[in-house]
């Protein structure tokens, strides 16, 4: 009689998982252009006007996610050609939302039909994001959660998933909590350069890693 795998709840190291979230809140939560991203958006434009960016956020960062488990990027990040279109796209990208962070007028002086990054957006940036791929692989790489190679991944990818939601929601609700300081002229162009300054550093900073 074939004896019955365990459940995968049952076969995870809850310890080694621990580790994981630790590493995930400290690498993958830390300041990034997806994250900084988020704060600005979630600051100009309020939680629900960047709900769809942070869908096409979390839908790319999830999809680096899936690379990183199936071997993906190893064999991406091995071909030069492949690394320079991905900073490439993540660079432009980046610059256009970093000049629209730093010009954005006042909340109040805001209209409804000013339109916030979109969903399509905030997926370009999920996925050709360079601190994305390297925080992933990293905290993806840091533990090992269960004996077998598929339980493992698919432990350590559900564990990852929901925390790219949660991350990367803070983020916009605490660029939500900035709202009322942009109410001030003054301290809404302080803030917005900042961020974008900030944006436009950490982007650097991730593909500095990389090279």
């Amino acid at each position: 009689m074939a004896l019955t795998e365990p459940s995968l709840a049952a076969a995870v190291h809850w310890g080694q998982a621990g580790t994981l979230l630790l590493g995930a809140v400290a690498i993958m939560g830390s300041p990034g252009p997806a994250t900084i991203s988020l704060t600005a958006a979630g600051s100009a434009y309020g939680v629900r006007r960047s709900a769809r960016y942070l869908t096409g956020i979390i839908a790319g960062t999830t999809a680096v996610l899936a690379a990183v488990a199936t071997g993906v990027t190893v064999t991406l990040l091995a071909v030069p050609a492949l690394r320079a279109v991905l900073a490439a796209a993540s660079v432009a990208y980046i610059l256009w939302l970093a000049y629209h962070i730093a010009t954005a007028p006042p909340v109040t002086a805001q209209t409804a039909t000013r339109q916030p990054p979109s969903l399509a957006g905030g997926a370009l940036l999920g996925i050709a994001n360079p601190k994305a791929w390297i925080a992933i692989a990293a905290v993806f790489a840091s533990a090992h959660l269960t004996a077998g190679a598929v339980t493992d991944a698919t432990a350590k990818i559900a564990i990852l998933t929901l925390m790219i939601i949660l991350i990367n929601a803070a983020w916009l609700i605490a660029g939500a909590s900035l709202a009322p300081v942009l109410r001030d002229r003054r301290w809404s162009r302080i803030i917005n350069v900042t961020l974008a300054v900030a944006l436009v550093g950490a982007t650097a900073l991730a593909i500095a890693h990389q090279v």
